[in-house]
């Protein structure tokens, strides 16, 4: 009787840790079913852009933003979470721009889709990141940008201009010499 016991439990604890696809292929981390951006970039002219922008959020350091304090300078917003293969390629140059453009009025946040404080902070220390990101695990902030242009992957790095508007998207990995100039064009504009 005990071994007929045991050979049901044996049955049924290997039910429970049987082959779950959707889990075997989320530990795989090859990005399958990933929506990855093809690098693509739109450039909205001053009169085609909608209004500013418009949402309140929280940093990943207890602080807060709002997007009503991105007016007079020109905003980046990169939208990305740690284990995004695409978001770890660009996170050095994204770096590098901070450092170059913060000094001409540019203002780099990240906007963490995925992420637990710990995960974030981690991948921030390992690429050096020194602007801060948005927790926005709730999907405020991604809903909020829908009205005026939709990430539809991630990455995707907008550009606001001095009037909080997006002036530029880049879906997927942004590359570094286009990035640089749709920022060096919106901090030309009036």
């Amino acid at each position: 009787m005990l071994a007929a016991g045991g050979a049901v439990l044996t049955v049924a604890l290997a039910a429970c840790s049987g082959n779950d696809p959707l889990a075997d292929q989320a530990n795989a981390g090859d990005n399958k079913n990933y929506i990855a951006g093809d690098g693509s970039v739109t450039e909205y002219g001053a009169a085609d852009r909608k209004d500013a922008v418009t949402f309140t959020a929280t940093l990943f350091d207890g602080g807060t933003v709002d997007a009503a304090d991105f007016v007079g300078e020109v905003t980046v917003l990169n939208f990305w979470y740690a284990a995004c293969a695409p978001c770890r390629l660009e996170a050095p140059a994204m770096q590098e721009l901070n450092t170059e453009f913060t000094p001409q009025g540019a203002k780099f946040i990240g906007v963490n889709v995925r992420d637990d404080k710990a995960a974030a902070e981690a991948f921030e220390r390992n690429f050096g990141v020194s602007y801060p990101s948005i927790l926005d695990k709730d999907g405020g902030v991604l809903l909020a940008m829908t009205k005026y242009v939709p990430p539809s992957s991630v990455p995707t790095t907008l550009v606001l201009d001095k009037k909080g508007r997006v002036s530029a998207r880049v879906l997927g990995t942004a590359d570094k010499g286009t990035l640089k100039a749709l920022i060096t064009s919106a901090l030309a504009e009036s």
